[in-house]
C-alpha cells in the first residue's frame, strides 16, 4: 500500500483513518469495496466499478447519500496524484457505519469512504493454478456481492499459498466452477472462449464483463474437470490484468495466443 489514503475525501496517513468498533462494518464486515486498475494515472473502466459499487451498496443496505459518484471519483483522483501512480491498483471501500442492533450503541455517522492505493499484484511468469478445497456458495445472500466480508477468501489463499500455487478455482454447491478465489477464469475450448455463468454464483468482475463485452465467449455452467479438457485458462481481475495459466494441478498447459491477451493496456 501506498503512503497516503482517502478517507472520507480527506487525505491522511493510513493510521489516522478508523471507523467505530462497534460499527456494522467492524463487526460483521458489512461494507462493499471495488479494486480498480490505473493505468497511465487514470482509473480504467471507472463507469463500470461505480455501476456495480451503487448495485452492492444497494443489497447490502448502506447509506450513500454523502458520497455521490462525482464526490468519490474526485476523491480517487487525488489520491492518485498525491501517491504518484502511474500503474498500479486502488482499492475503493465504503463501511456501513451504522450501529448493530445486537449491539447497539449512539452514533450520528452512517457510511465512509476509504480509498487506498498500491502497485498491481505481481504476476510470476509460470503462473500456477489447482482447485480449493473451500467450495463457495451459490445461495448464498452474498453471492455476487463484492463484499468486505472477505475471510472465507483469504483462507482459501492462504491454504493455496501454503501449498506452492498462486491461485486456486473455487466451484459451487453443485460442483460448478465459478471463479478463481480472488479473479474471474476464461478457458479455451477447441478454439471457443468460455467463462462461468452468473448463475454459478461467480463474482461478475468488471475485466470479467469487459472481455464479455469485446470478445465472443460462451457463458457456461461447467463442472470442475472441464478444466482438465483446456486448451489455455486465463485469470482476470483488476490486480491481474488478463493472466495466463501455466499450469494447474500437476498438468503443465502449453501457452497458446488469444485476442484476450491484447484487450487491457500493458503492464509497466
Amino acid at each position: 500500500m501506498h503512503k497516503f489514503v482517502s478517507f472520507d475525501c480527506k487525505t491522511v496517513e493510513p493510521t489516522n483513518a478508523s471507523i467505530p468498533a462497534p460499527s456494522l462494518a467492524s463487526l460483521y464486515g458489512t461494507g462493499a469495496f471495488t479494486t480498480i486498475a490505473i493505468y497511465d494515472g487514470k482509473p480504467f473502466l471507472w463507469e463500470k466499478h461505480w455501476q456495480r459499487l451503487e448495485n452492492n451498496v444497494g443489497k447490502l443496505k448502506i447509506d450513500l447519500a454523502e458520497f455521490s459518484e462525482s464526490k468519490t471519483i474526485s476523491a480517487l483522483a487525488e489520491i492518485i496524484k498525491k501517491n504518484d501512480v502511474s500503474y498500479g491498483r486502488a482499492r475503493i471501500t465504503f463501511f456501513d457505519e451504522k450501529s448493530s442492533g445486537i449491539w447497539p450503541f449512539e452514533t450520528d455517522r452512517k457510511t465512509s469512504l476509504l480509498i487506498t492505493t498500491g502497485d498491481l499484484r505481481p504476476v510470476p511468469g509460470n503462473f500456477k493454478l489447482l482447485v480449493s478445497p473451500f467450495p463457495t456458495n451459490s445461495l448464498s445472500p452474498l453471492a455476487g456481492i463484492k463484499s468486505c466480508n472477505y475471510l472465507e477468501k483469504i483462507l482459501a489463499l492462504d491454504e493455496t499459498k501454503a501449498r506452492g500455487f498462486d491461485e486456486a478455482i473455487q466451484v459451487n454447491e453443485r460442483g460448478l466452477i465459478t471463479s478463481a478465489v480472488m479473479a474471474n477464469v476464461f478457458w479455451l475450448k477447441h478454439g471457443v472462449l468460455h467463462t462461468p455463468s452468473l448463475k454459478t454464483g461467480c463474482l461478475p468482475g468488471t475485466t470479467r464483463e469487459f472481455v464479455l463485452e469485446n470478445l465472443e465467449c460462451h457463458e457456461v455452467e461447467a463442472p470442475r474437470d472441464e478444466l482438465n479438457k483446456t486448451d489455455a485458462v486465463f485469470l482476470t481481475s483488476a490486480g491481474l490484468g488478463v493472466t495466463q495459466v501455466a499450469e494447474f494441478g500437476s498438468r503443465k498447459i502449453e501457452k497458446l495466443y488469444h485476442p484476450i491477451l491484447d484487450l487491457l493496456p500493458k503492464r509497466t
